[in-house]
């Protein structure tokens, strides 16, 4: 049998990573120096979000809740989920397929007293022994978001549902959160329910996670039915209200995307991770240029972030879903789904802040997976299990477990210094500039081993600062 050559600049077409473009760089240090700008892979990711974007825009306007029925609209979200899984990540796509089966069988066949539970437990186990295939057999040291990444947000998906689902069917409504009532699920979902909210093509490569009960509301085409009752338009005593367009928004989203494309291509690449470790730079270096330095290094990696995510969001806006309500001006919001704000990334003042800005929806499934249930420890348990759902780099673990301590230090910080600075507008002002000039070294800091993956070059980092 023959066996297909693989290209040193382009590697292999199912496992080649896309990671300069959505998720962490590459490990500087193990890149062939004549490696293409792009891979198939990479090619194959950008194409596919861009047919997404203009196949979102048929979808709202020729599919529309009031020009078809829901089976249609779950039909061809699903169908076409699953055709650009196969196109950018091959036969290794059946893993979406898998997982959500064996999941969705837990769900049918355990009960909704203890499947929770064994959702969480599968799903997440799956992922972790694909990530770890991924690590140490295919591409140790290089981290690609092949058919992991997907697998990423399919397992939030699960384990959010798993849990509204127990929380509707299995507890009483004075056990629930305000929030956990919102969200609870009262019926089993149908597997073509099941596979359209985990699959879809609007979210399938980068998602964000969605509650269940919005994406149902957003496919049946109530996500626009807003109580107001200062409506002067009645109708049957109902309140009648047109569904407010997303054009703006999704312009406002990709001028957003071509800016972080744009800073990230010109400007990251002269702002090396990896120098901040480099014995030479250490040794020639000042230490308060060093600290600006590392701040540097980690700004100019996040605009990939902004690109991906931004994209992603515009994408499930165009199609009509992520709406939030109105804002005070009567402007709609499209919100619902988004996974950052930028403004309120780059001007933290606290390192809660920032975490609560960045990759918003992975925050909100923690909170509500783990955090709001856990009764010993939540902080650390929620940063334990975002360090397993990211992957097995140790580097990841080194920097949630530095998260853990920021966090707590922040949090002490904040409730015996804070007070003291209220008494004045510009007392107030001089604690914000030194707290958000604290935070952004203080994530810097925390996420250099994210970046850098393995233990040693961690290490070699912390023994640089003194720690």
């Amino acid at each position: 049998m023959a066996t297909a050559k693989i290209n040193p600049c382009t590697g292999s077409t199912l496992l080649q990573p896309i990671s300069d473009l959505i998720n962490l760089p590459i490990d500087q240090k193990k890149k062939n120096s004549s490696r293409c700008f792009l891979s198939p892979l990479q090619v194959n990711f950008v194409v596919c979000q861009l047919i997404a974007l203009l196949t979102a825009i048929w979808f709202r306007l020729y599919l529309h809740p009031s020009k078809t029925s829901t089976f249609v609209r779950h039909f061809v979200a699903t169908l076409l989920g699953f055709y650009f899984a196969l196109f950018c990540f091959g036969w290794y796509a059946l893993h979406f397929v898998f997982q959500s089966g064996i999941t969705y069988s837990i769900m049918i066949f355990a009960g909704a007293e203890h499947m929770h539970k064994y959702c969480f437990v599968v799903a997440l186990g799956y992922l972790s022994l694909c990530q770890v295939t991924r690590v140490y057999i295919f591409d140790y040291g290089m981290y690609s978001a092949d058919f992991t990444g997907p697998m990423m947000i399919i397992t939030q998906k699960i384990t959010s549902l798993a849990f509204e689902i127990h929380d509707g069917l299995a507890r009483k409504d004075e056990q629930l959160t305000p929030s956990q009532r919102r969200l609870a699920v009262r019926k089993m979902p149908s597997l073509l329910e099941y596979f359209s909210y985990n699959c879809n093509f609007m979210g399938i490569l980068v998602g964000p996670t969605s509650s269940y009960k919005d994406y149902i509301a957003f496919i049946e085409g109530t996500a626009y039915h807003v109580n107001n009752s200062e409506t002067n338009g009645k109708e049957n005593g109902k309140c009648k209200q047109s569904e407010p367009s997303p054009k703006v928004e999704v312009i406002h989203k990709l001028a957003v995307c071509a800016i972080s494309l744009l800073v990230y291509l010109t400007v990251s690449k002269r702002f090396s991770v990896e120098r901040n470790i480099d014995d030479a730079f250490i040794a020639s270096t000042p230490f308060h240029t060093r600290v600006i330095y590392l701040y540097l290094s980690m700004l100019t990696t996040r605009p990939k972030y902004y690109f991906a995510w931004t994209l992603a969001d515009a994408i499930n806006n165009a199609a009509g879903f992520g709406f939030n309500g109105y804002n005070k001006d009567g402007t709609p919001r499209w919100d619902l789904v988004s996974n950052i704000r930028i403004a309120n990334i780059e001007f933290a003042t606290s390192f809660k802040m920032f975490l609560d800005n960045w990759n918003i929806q992975t925050a909100l499934w923690l909170k509500r997976v783990c955090y709001e249930r856990c009764s010993y420890n939540p902080t650390a348990a929620t940063f334990l299990l975002s360090a397993i759902w990211h992957g097995v780099y140790p580097g990841y673990y080194l920097t949630f477990l530095t998260g853990i301590v920021m966090t707590k230090t922040a949090r002490a910080i904040r409730h015996n210094v804070r007070q003291y600075f209220l008494g004045s507008s510009t007392h107030k002002l001089i604690y914000d500039v030194i707290t958000g000039a604290g935070t952004q070294i203080a994530i810097s800091y925390t996420v250099v081993p994210f970046v850098l993956l393995s233990v040693p070059p961690s290490l070699k980092f912390y023994k640089q600062w003194y720690i």
